[in-house]
């Protein structure tokens, strides 16, 4: 689902011509400028988080439309390494009725890409969220397996490493928890 035009579409084409699943290809540009231009016309101003969140909560009503329209369920395909440091859109990537991922680390999910023989070019392709110039190694500021390594054993060499993981675990923990209701007794 692109927004506009996304570079590394093609990686997404080889997945799902390797496994052989039917797959759209649905451009959800329209459907963002127009929820950016109604904002605009509502007098909204439209912060950096809005214009960077807006188009993977945009897919995922697009994904649970086509699912519906299919008969499908929604797979959250985020993992523990994202997971741990928030590194997914709440009610967007973040969202979904089964997650066969989470709790496996980017390390571990890389081995089953590699047991299941799927291409090299995507098991090790780098990962970017395709909003900006930078891998999600690099505006995290640490690697996949520097975290990995922290999550399963607790071990890290860097300080300021673990101060940033530690941090962005603690920032960002609400996206995992339950929605907080109201306790009726």
């Amino acid at each position: 689902m692109p927004n506009d035009v996304q570079s590394d579409i093609d990686f997404a084409k080889l997945l799902v011509n390797h496994l052989g699943i039917k797959h759209y290809i649905i451009n959800v540009k329209d459907a963002v400028n127009g929820v950016l231009n109604q904002m605009i016309k509502s007098d909204i101003e439209i912060s950096e988080q809005t214009m960077i969140n807006l188009p993977p909560r945009i897919r995922m009503s697009v994904l649970y439309a086509v699912s519906q329209s299919n008969n499908g369920r929604v797979a959250n395909n985020c993992n523990l390494s994202e997971d741990w440091v928030g590194y997914a859109t709440r009610y967007g990537d973040g969202a979904g009725d089964f997650s066969p991922l989470s709790n496996l680390t980017v390390t571990e999910v890389k081995e089953i890409g590699r047991s299941l023989n799927l291409p090299d070019e995507l098991v090790d392709k780098v990962p970017i969220d395709g909003l900006s110039d930078q891998s999600d190694e690099e505006k995290l500021g640490f690697t996949y397996d520097v975290l990995d390594k922290y999550i399963r054993t607790g071990e890290i060499s860097d300080k300021k490493t673990k101060e940033r993981i530690d941090y962005l675990h603690e920032l960002n923990k609400f996206k995992l928890e339950l929605m907080p209701s109201f306790k009726y007794k």
